[in-house]
C-alpha cells in the first residue's frame, strides 16, 4: 500500500475532535447509520480512524490525519472485507480502481462486518431506485472507542409486562394478596370517615354546651381501633405473600436466565464480556426482585388508594373533589416527561456499571500477570476511569431527578392549599360541616401523600424495565447450535468420522472452504498449519461448538446437526492446552464429567492418566482443593488432571488441542505417556505445535487459510517437499538454533566455575 492514502472525492478541513467521529463534517439532512473505529495507520502501527456510512455518503478520517474525506454512495463503489494473519482488512474500490483501504486488528472486525452489511444493504435499496432512510443510530458514550455503532430502542415500561411468564405459575398466590391488598386498603380509608361524625356529632356540640354522648364515642373510638388492627393484619399477610412470590419470581428468573445462557452456543460468548453477563444475571435479576418485592406492592397499594379515595371525596362532596384533582394534569406531564428521560440514562447507567464489572472480571482472574508486569496501578487508573464514568452518568440523572421529585410535592402542598381555601369557604357558606372539611383534609393527606409516592416509583420502574430488557436480551438469543426438533438417537459411538464439503463463516469471513475428510474409527489424524489456518475451527466443528455453513460433518453417517448436542458430546472427551479446572477437589475435578463415578474409577483414571502418584503428596490427596481454575497446582499437573478427566468418561472421539505446547520437555515426557493410554482404541484427532509429537499419528492433515492442502503420513509428506516438509524444516531450524544457545550459556555458565577450581590456594 502507498504510503499516502489514496484521494477522495471530498475534503474537509480539520474536524473539531479528532479522537471522536462526532466532529465528522455531516451535512443538515445526514445522519450515520454505522461507524467503525480502525486503529492501525498503512505502517501497520497503531493509530485511530474513523470509517462511517450515512445515509448519502461513506466518510473516512484515516489514522494520524486531521482531515476528512468523503464519497458519495452509488451503485459503483464496492467495499470488500479480507483478515489475514490477525488484520483486517477493508477495501473501497470503483470502476477504475482502488480508492481507499482500512486495516485494523480483529477486534474491530464485529464493527467492521456490521458497517459491511450497513454499506450492502443502502446499495440493494439504491438499485431498487428507493431513498436511503435517514435513520440516526447514536453509539453509546461510555463504548464510542471501541464499539461499532448498535441500533437499539430505549426499554419501555412494557416490557415489565414480559415478566407474566414467570409470574403465571404463582397467579393464584398473586391474586390472594391482590384481594388482601384490597382489603387492607380499605381498611386504612376507615379512620377518616369517623372522624366526620366524631367532630360533628361529638366534639362541635359540647363546644356548643351539650354534653357527650360516651355510647357513640365508644363506637367510634372501637371503630377506629379495629379498622387500624385489621389494616395491620391484612398488611401483614399481604406483604408476606406477594413477597414469597416475588422472590420465587426472581430466582426463576435467574435460574432460567442462566440455563438459557448455558444453552448458548460458544460463538455467543465469543462477542461477550464476561462482567457484562454477571452483571446481568446478578445485579439485573436483583433489581428486578426489588422491585417486584417492595416497589410493585407500593405502587399498587397507591393506585388503589387513590382510586378509592378519589371515589369516597366524590360521595362526600364532589366540588371539593375536583378541588382537589387539579394538580394531577401537570404531574401526569412531569411524570411523562421525567420517564422517557429516564428510561434511556438508568439503561445507559447499566452498559457503564458493567464496564466497571468487566474490569474486575478481567483482573481477579489475571492477578498474577498483574502482578508480574507490575500493573497494579494501570488497573487501578482503568478502574478509576470506568467508575468516573459510571460516577457522571449517575450524577446527569440525579440532576434530573433531584428537581422533579421536589416538584411534585410542591405541587401537591400547593395543591393542599387550595383545598383548604375552598373548604374555608364552603363551610362559611354553609355547604360543608367543620367535620367534613376535616374528613376531606385527612383523606387528602393520603391521596396527595400516595400521588407523590407514585411519582416516585417511577425511577424504580424505569431501572426494572432496563434491567428486564438486558435479561430479555439473553432469553430472547436463540443458539446458532439449535436442537433437532426430531432428535436421533446415538447410544453407541463406533468414532466413524465423515467432513463433507464443510465450510464456516463468520459473515463475510471465510474460515473453512470446501473441506473434505474422512476418519476411521480408532484413527489417530494430526492437523497441521499455521496459526489461523483453521485448525482449531474444524475441531470446534467436530465438537458443534459452531454448525457448519454448508455442507455437513457426519459421525457414524448421521449428521450432527440431527442429533441431540448432549447426547452426542458424552462421547467425544477433549484436552485443551490450558486446561481449566473449578473450584473444589482433585476428585470432583476428575469426575466433572461423570459425577456418579466411584473413587475406584477415579483413583483409576488418574494412574492411567499419570496423576496419581503427586495427588498422593498433597495434603488430602484426593480431597485436596486445587483453588480457582487449579491455581494451586503447576501446569503439567493440571494438564494431567484434564486426561484423567477425559479417560473416566471413556470417549469414543478424542481432541487433543496444543495438550503439550505449554509445559517443559520432562513434564511433555509425563503427559505423552498419559495421552498414549487415552488415545488406545478411540478416534483422536490431535493439534501439536511440536510436530515431532504427531509422528504416532496415522495421517497428517495439513491445513492453510481453511483449505486442505496436503495429506498424508509424516514420511509420507516429507518426500512430497510441499507445506509440510517447509512447517517441518522451519522448526528444525528453530530448535537447532536453541539448542546452539542453550549450549553456548552452558559453556558460558560452566567457564568461570572452571576456572576458579584451576586455581592454586595462596600459601599459609
Amino acid at each position: 500500500m502507498s504510503s499516502t492514502p489514496p484521494p477522495a472525492s471530498s475534503d474537509f478541513g480539520a474536524a473539531e475532535s479528532v479522537g471522536n467521529y462526532q466532529g465528522a463534517p455531516l451535512q443538515p439532512t445526514e445522519n450515520v447509520l454505522s461507524a467503525l473505529e480502525v486503529d492501525l495507520n498503512h505502517r501497520l502501527h497503531f493509530s485511530q480512524g474513523w470509517v462511517l456510512i450515512t445515509n448519502q455518503r461513506l466518510l473516512t478520517r484515516y489514522p494520524d490525519e486531521t482531515r476528512w474525506r468523503a464519497w458519495n454512495l452509488q451503485p459503483s463503489l464496492a467495499l470488500t472485507h479480507h483478515d489475514h494473519a490477525g488484520v483486517g482488512t477493508l477495501q473501497l474500490r470503483d470502476a477504475d480502481g482502488q480508492l481507499a483501504v482500512w486495516r485494523y486488528t480483529l477486534g474491530r472486525n464485529p464493527a467492521a462486518l456490521k458497517l459491511l452489511e450497513r454499506f450492502e444493504r443502502i446499495q440493494n435499496v439504491q438499485a431498487q431506485g428507493a431513498p436511503v432512510a435517514a435513520q440516526s443510530v447514536q453509539t453509546d458514550e461510555a463504548a464510542a472507542s471501541d464499539e461499532s455503532v448498535v441500533e437499539e430502542k430505549p426499554p419501555s415500561t412494557w416490557t415489565l409486562l414480559r415478566l407474566w411468564r414467570f409470574a403465571h405459575p404463582h397467579r393464584w398466590h398473586l391474586l390472594a394478596g391482590f384481594l388482601l391488598m384490597l382489603a387492607a386498603t380499605a381498611a386504612t380509608l376507615v379512620p377518616p370517615y369517623l372522624t366526620m361524625p366524631l367532630m360533628d356529632e361529638v366534639l362541635i356540640p359540647f363546644q356548643n354546651g351539650q354534653q357527650i354522648d360516651w355510647q357513640l364515642v365508644s363506637g367510634l373510638l372501637a371503630g377506629l381501633l379495629g379498622s387500624a388492627v385489621l389494616a395491620w393484619a391484612l398488611g401483614w399477610a399481604k406483604t408476606y405473600i406477594l413477597s414469597l412470590v416475588s422472590e420465587r419470581i426472581g430466582s426463576d428468573l435467574r435460574t432460567s436466565t442462566y440455563e438459557h445462557l448455558l444453552k448458548l452456543s460458544l460463538e455467543y460468548f465469543s462477542g461477550r464480556r464476561t462482567g457484562d453477563l454477571m452483571a446481568r444475571i446478578g445485579s439485573e435479576t436483583d433489581r428486578i426482585n426489588l422491585f417486584l418485592s417492595l416497589h410493585l406492592l407500593d405502587f399498587a397499594t397507591d393506585v388503589l388508594m387513590i382510586v378509592m379515595t378519589a371515589a369516597i371525596l366524590f360521595s362526600i362532596n364532589p366540588t371539593l373533589a375536583l378541588v382537589t384533582l387539579l394538580p394531577l394534569p401537570v404531574i401526569g406531564w412531569l411524570i411523562h416527561v421525567v420517564r422517557d428521560r429516564l428510561r434511556t440514562g438508568f439503561e445507559k447507567m447499566d452498559r457503564i456499571w458493567s464496564e466497571v464489572t468487566n474490569v474486575l472480571a478481567d483482573t481477579i482472574p489475571g492477578i498474577r500477570v498483574v502482578k508480574a508486569f507490575a500493573q497494579e496501578e494501570r488497573e487501578a487508573r482503568r478502574f478509576k476511569e470506568a467508575n468516573h464514568h459510571n460516577l457522571l452518568a449517575n450524577d446527569r440523572l440525579n440532576r434530573l431527578w433531584s428537581l422533579f421529585s421536589p416538584t411534585v410535592t410542591l405541587l401537591t402542598e400547593i395543591g393542599l392549599l387550595v383545598v383548604w381555601a375552598a373548604g374555608i369557604w364552603l363551610v362559611s357558606r354553609g355547604q360543608i360541616t367543620v367535620g367534613v372539611l376535616t374528613a376531606f383534609l385527612a383523606y387528602i393527606g393520603r391521596f396527595y401523600t400516595r400521588l407523590d409516592s407514585m411519582s416516585r416509583i417511577v425511577s424504580v420502574t424505569q431501572k426494572a424495565a432496563s434491567a428486564t430488557k438486558r435479561i430479555f436480551e439473553i432469553l430472547d438469543h436463540t443458539s446458532s447450535v439449535p436442537e433437532p426438533k426430531n432428535p436421533r438417537s446415538m447410544p453407541q459411538v463406533q468414532g466413524r468420522i465423515e467432513v463433507q464439503g464443510a465450510a464456516l463463516r463468520y459473515g463475510n469471513r471465510s474460515v473453512i472452504r470446501g473441506l473434505d475428510l474422512s476418519i476411521a474409527p480408532g484413527e489417530m489424524i494430526g492437523l497441521v498449519g499455521h496459526s489461523g489456518s483453521g485448525k482449531s475451527t474444524l475441531v470446534n466443528l467436530i465438537c458443534r461448538f459452531y454448525d457448519v455453513t454448508e455442507g455437513a460433518i457426519l459421525v457414524d453417517g448421521v449428521d450432527l446437526r440431527q442429533v441431540r448436542v448432549a447426547d452426542y458430546r458424552q462421547h467425544v472427551g477433549l484436552v485443551l492446552q490450558e486446561p481449566f479446572l473449578f473450584f473444589g477437589t482433585i476428585a470432583e475435578n476428575i469426575a466433572y464429567g461423570k459425577p456418579q463415578a466411584t473413587r475406584a474409577e477415579i483413583v483409576a483414571a488418574a494412574r492411567a492418566a499419570h496423576a496419581h502418584e503427586f495427588i498422593l503428596r498433597l495434603p488430602q490427596g484426593y480431597d485436596s482443593l486445587v483453588g480457582e481454575r487449579g491455581q494451586g497446582l503447576s501446569g503439567g499437573e493440571r494438564q494431567r488432571i484434564s486426561i484423567a478427566r477425559a479417560l473416566l468418561i471413556d470417549p469414543r472421539i478424542l481432541i487433543l488441542d496444543e495438550a503439550t505446547a505449554s509445559v517443559d520437555t520432562e513434564t511433555e515426557r509425563e503427559i505423552q505417556k498419559a495421552l498414549d493410554n487415552l488415545v488406545r482404541g478411540r478416534t483422536t484427532i490431535a493439534i501439536a505445535h511440536r510436530l515431532s509429537t504427531l509422528r504416532k499419528a496415522d495421517r497428517l492433515v495439513v491445513l492453510d487459510k481453511g483449505v486442505k492442502v496436503e495429506e498424508g503420513t509424516h514420511e509420507t509428506l516429507i518426500a512430497q517437499r510441499g507445506a509440510y516438509w517447509r512447517l517441518y524444516e522451519a522448526q528444525a531450524r528453530q530448535e537447532k538454533a536453541e539448542r546452539d544457545r542453550m549450549l553456548v550459556v552452558d559453556e558460558a555458565e560452566l567457564a568461570p566455575a572452571a576456572s576458579s577450581s584451576g586455581q592454586k590456594e595462596p600459601p599459609a
